[in-house]
């Protein structure tokens, strides 16, 4: 069995890699980055520390890597022949990824078994993302059937892979616990085995749990933790009111997430209690500036505070904690992140309506528009 995986980052490495290891799978690694996959395909294996309060290591190896921007026609000719395609790129690379895969499906037999392309992205719907480049792609060919030789599955993925020391080479730290649920729906009788995935029916309620409550906390606790001068994740939420933000805004998240997907309340509390408790791993040394990174994007229309917050403002709730989370957001200046640097500029020359309707998404007549101007005006007045 193979697997062909897109980003051969720490996330890569570090999680779905491991994974895909444990279940069998020889794993192509492809990536960009030249440097990364010249130390890969000079290894023979790498080692994921996982680390908490029972930590452990675990041994990767039967790998190999590929060059994707240089090395094209033999990752074509991989994807031709894998069983797995998975992503770990982030949800805006994924049209650079489609073409590849659209000429693998091009060269690939006809009697081999569809191949499963499931993109592993902190984001709602990104290998329905995927899945429409792919066409595209294939469209512009000519040869749209190829599509039906894959397989296209999304997921939702959870596990926290800080930033590494710069002497670890190719081993990876994370933490203990993840979480890798997929929608079984596309594949019918016939979806892969790995264990460690769970598969399930309906993966919406699972997405949008994870995204409002461990993207939104982790990210609140980084905002609110640099506007207290905090460095880690885990030193900011030792601070009692950046706690106390987290632990509010989630609180509002659940609420939307319970009304919207009919979650059980008790297991919505166990949840969050859980996530605040892996977001104090002292042995992840998770700087607030790298969860903080890409601002602008955190503020999209759906992303982990706008769109619970808008969910809580149809129902005439007003979000009161995710706004102070938005703006803390919005104090978030870093020189050496290019999107803080565009924020902050932003803010000093444009007015709150016309930021508000471009970086969120959140038009003029709807109920969080005036909460959110006026959070927006507040931080312009501060500076």
């Amino acid at each position: 069995m193979k697997a062909v995986h897109f980003g051969a980052g720490n996330i890569g490495r570090g999680f779905v890699g491991l994974l895909l290891h444990e279940a069998g799978y020889e794993i192509v690694f492809a990536d960009v980055n030249a440097e990364l996959i010249d130390a890969l395909a000079a290894a023979t294996e790498y080692k994921v520390h996982e680390v908490g309060e029972v930590s452990g290591t675990r041994v990767v190896d039967n790998f190999r890597a590929i060059n994707s921007a240089t090395d094209v026609d033999r990752l074509v000719a991989e994807i031709a022949t894998a069983d797995i395609v998975t992503t770990a790129v982030g949800p805006r690379i994924l049209k650079f990824v489609a073409p590849a895969i659209a000429a693998g499906l091009q060269l690939r037999d006809g009697d081999l078994a569809p191949l499963a392309v499931m993109a592993c992205e902190n984001a709602i719907g990104a290998t329905d993302l995927l899945a429409e480049e792919v066409r595209s792609v294939l469209e512009s060919s000519g040869v749209p059937s190829a599509g039906a030789k894959a397989v296209f599955a999304n997921t939702a993925v959870d596990r926290i892979v800080p930033a590494q020391d710069p002497r670890a080479g190719i081993d990876v730290t994370v933490e203990t616990f993840y979480e890798w649920v997929v929608e079984s729906r596309p594949f019918g009788e016939k979806a892969p085995v790995i264990p460690g995935v769970t598969f399930v029916d309906d993966l919406g309620p699972y997405i949008e749990r994870k995204l409002f409550t461990v993207n939104t906390g982790h990210a609140t606790i980084a905002y609110l933790g640099f506007t207290q001068g905090a460095t880690t994740i885990a030193d900011a939420i030792a601070i009692e009111s950046v706690r106390a933000g987290a632990e509010k805004a989630l609180a509002e998240t659940s609420t939307a997430l319970i009304s919207k997907h009919g979650l059980d309340p008790e297991m919505m509390r166990a949840y969050r209690a859980k996530i605040l408790e892996r977001f104090a791993n002292p042995h992840l040394r998770d700087e607030v500036r790298r969860v903080g990174r890409e601002p602008l994007r955190k503020l999209g229309r759906h992303e982990r505070f706008i769109g619970p917050a808008a969910e809580l403002a149809e129902s005439g709730t007003t979000p009161a904690a995710l706004l102070a989370a938005v703006a803390a957001v919005l104090r978030f200046d870093v020189p050496d992140d290019s999107q803080s640097v565009e924020l902050q500029a932003m803010l000093q020359e444009r007015s709150a309506d016309e930021l508000v309707a471009d970086i969120t998404g959140i038009e003029s007549a709807h109920p969080l528009f005036t909460p959110l101007v006026e959070t927006f005006r507040s931080v312009q007045a501060a500076e």
